[in-house]
């Protein structure tokens, strides 16, 4: 997609954030990759969401949302009250609960129904788009995950640092969509990102192509969750 479009997706995903009720509450969003770099048009749109965990949650909720669809973990692991007015977009993991990553993929990036709680992926959609959630915010996911791939030499769980910070409990940050409109950040390669990071010059040029690759193999949307 070229910058406009991308950086109005970006606007438009942080609005519905705002606005909807979401499936879990959402604490941080960051664009990184391509469109953080300056890049038109943009292969893929990379955003990062911090999720925060449901707190007390809704035993009955989850039994009553069991029995009639089969999905266990909603009033747990997503919002009950979100579930219930959107059971086409719950989508599960392989062990049957809720999975909050495909929910909010479910939400945000495909919420034209179609796909109900039986699903355990999200609609294939042409729109190139990757979310990325997780538990931490995208600076410290940003470290473990380049902690682990370097110990086990996983180089494609490396997460690109270079990011820009868009949306933090509420607030919005007007100035870096109009930058992301300007490609006026600047960022250095990935590798030497990454060498900024603690890794080895070797190393850093490794996962870089690593990461490269995996990333030429994606098409349309796409969505990982994490736990730090």
């Amino acid at each position: 997609m070229d910058r406009d479009r991308a950086v109005d997706r970006l606007e438009t995903l942080v609005e519905r954030v705002e606005r909807e009720p979401m499936p879990v509450p959402v604490r941080e969003i960051w664009a990184f990759g391509d469109v953080a770099l300056g890049l038109d048009p943009i292969e893929r749109l990379d955003v990062y969401l911090t999720k925060d965990v449901i707190m007390g949650g809704d035993a009955d909720a989850a039994a009553d949302f069991e029995t009639e669809y089969g999905v266990k973990g909603v009033g747990t692991s997503v919002s009950a009250e979100w579930a219930e007015r959107h059971p086409d977009r719950v989508r599960v993991s392989d062990n049957g609960y809720a999975a909050p990553e495909k929910c909010l993929a479910a939400e945000l990036v495909d919420n034209s129904g179609g796909r109900g709680p039986s699903s355990s992926r999200t609609k294939p959609d042409d729109e190139p788009i990757h979310l990325e959630v997780c538990n931490a915010s995208f600076e410290d996911n940003v470290r473990q995950r380049l902690k682990g791939a370097l110990a086990r030499d996983a180089y494609e769980e490396v997460l690109d640092p270079r990011g820009v910070c868009l949306w933090v409990d509420g607030t919005r940050d007007a100035e870096a969509f109009d930058r992301l409109r300007a490609a006026s950040f600047a960022m250095p390669t990935l590798s030497d990102a990454l060498e900024m990071l603690g890794a080895d010059e070797s190393v850093a040029t490794a996962a870089a192509e690593t990461l490269a690759a995996r990333r030429a193999e994606q098409e349309g949307a796409s969505v990982r969750g994490d736990m730090v």
